[in-house]
């Protein structure tokens, strides 16, 4: 069977739209600011985003706080951009538009029910399927309930984050709850040696970790092996 493009299905996408004249809104679940910083860059020339930053997998509260603080701090230089027509040294132009940004209810409880029995698994296994589910579930009813046109995620942009397993993912969640998933692999394109620039650029908190306390046990037992 062969592998799906979803890097080039989301430029077919994009051409369909331009065709038509039309920008459709999207909601992007954002994880982090760094993941989120090539993806924004990108999909603003194209659509009307909402960033929906929802990451109950983030179980340390303060942790959680920085993370979503980043993300608010690089939205505004973003929108600061638009203000001015500064886009010097970016891969944006004047067509860039401003960003607005939902933050879904932190309750790790939803996240260690969702994943009960799985924590042992290891980094990439069933208990990050469970989490990703959770994400994306509630990124389908947002989308549906405020009728954007689309959703997607800034995960696929993680060298070590399945695609395909978020894309199949997405698209289930867009059929139970009526709406549309906008296929997506980010990290194709160099958009992962993208996304580490910017990060530079705005000097972001690039956490090594993907959130939950069992990765950041695992990343910790790895350091000292």
């Amino acid at each position: 069977m062969n592998k799906v493009n979803y890097a080039k299905e989301l430029e077919k996408k994009i051409e369909e739209f331009q065709k038509e004249g039309r920008i459709p809104s999207l909601l992007l679940h954002a994880c982090c600011a760094p993941c989120s910083s090539y993806c924004l860059e990108y999909l603003r020339q194209y659509f009307d985003i909402t960033v929906f930053y929802y990451n109950p997998n983030i179980m340390n509260e303060p942790e959680y706080r920085k993370r979503v603080e980043e993300e608010k701090r690089l939205i505004a230089e973003y929108n600061r951009q638009v203000e001015i027509g500064d886009f010097e040294g970016m891969n944006s132009d004047l067509s860039a538009r401003k960003i607005e940004i939902i933050e879904g209810d932190y309750v790790v409880k939803d996240f260690l029910d969702a994943v009960k029995g799985l924590e042992s698994c290891p980094e990439g296994g069933d208990r990050c399927t469970k989490c990703f589910e959770l994400r994306l579930e509630e990124s389908a009813k947002v989308a549906a309930e405020k009728d954007f046109d689309f959703f997607t995620t800034t995960l696929t942009i993680s060298p070590l984050k399945d695609a395909d397993r978020l894309n199949r993912i997405g698209n289930e969640m867009a059929k139970k709850h009526g709406t549309f998933f906008l296929p997506s692999d980010f990290k194709k394109k160099e958009g992962y040696k993208r996304s580490i620039e910017l990060s530079r650029k705005f000097d972001l908190y690039r956490q090594d970790f993907c959130g939950c306390e069992f990765s950041r046990l695992q990343r910790l037992a790895e350091k000292e092996s």
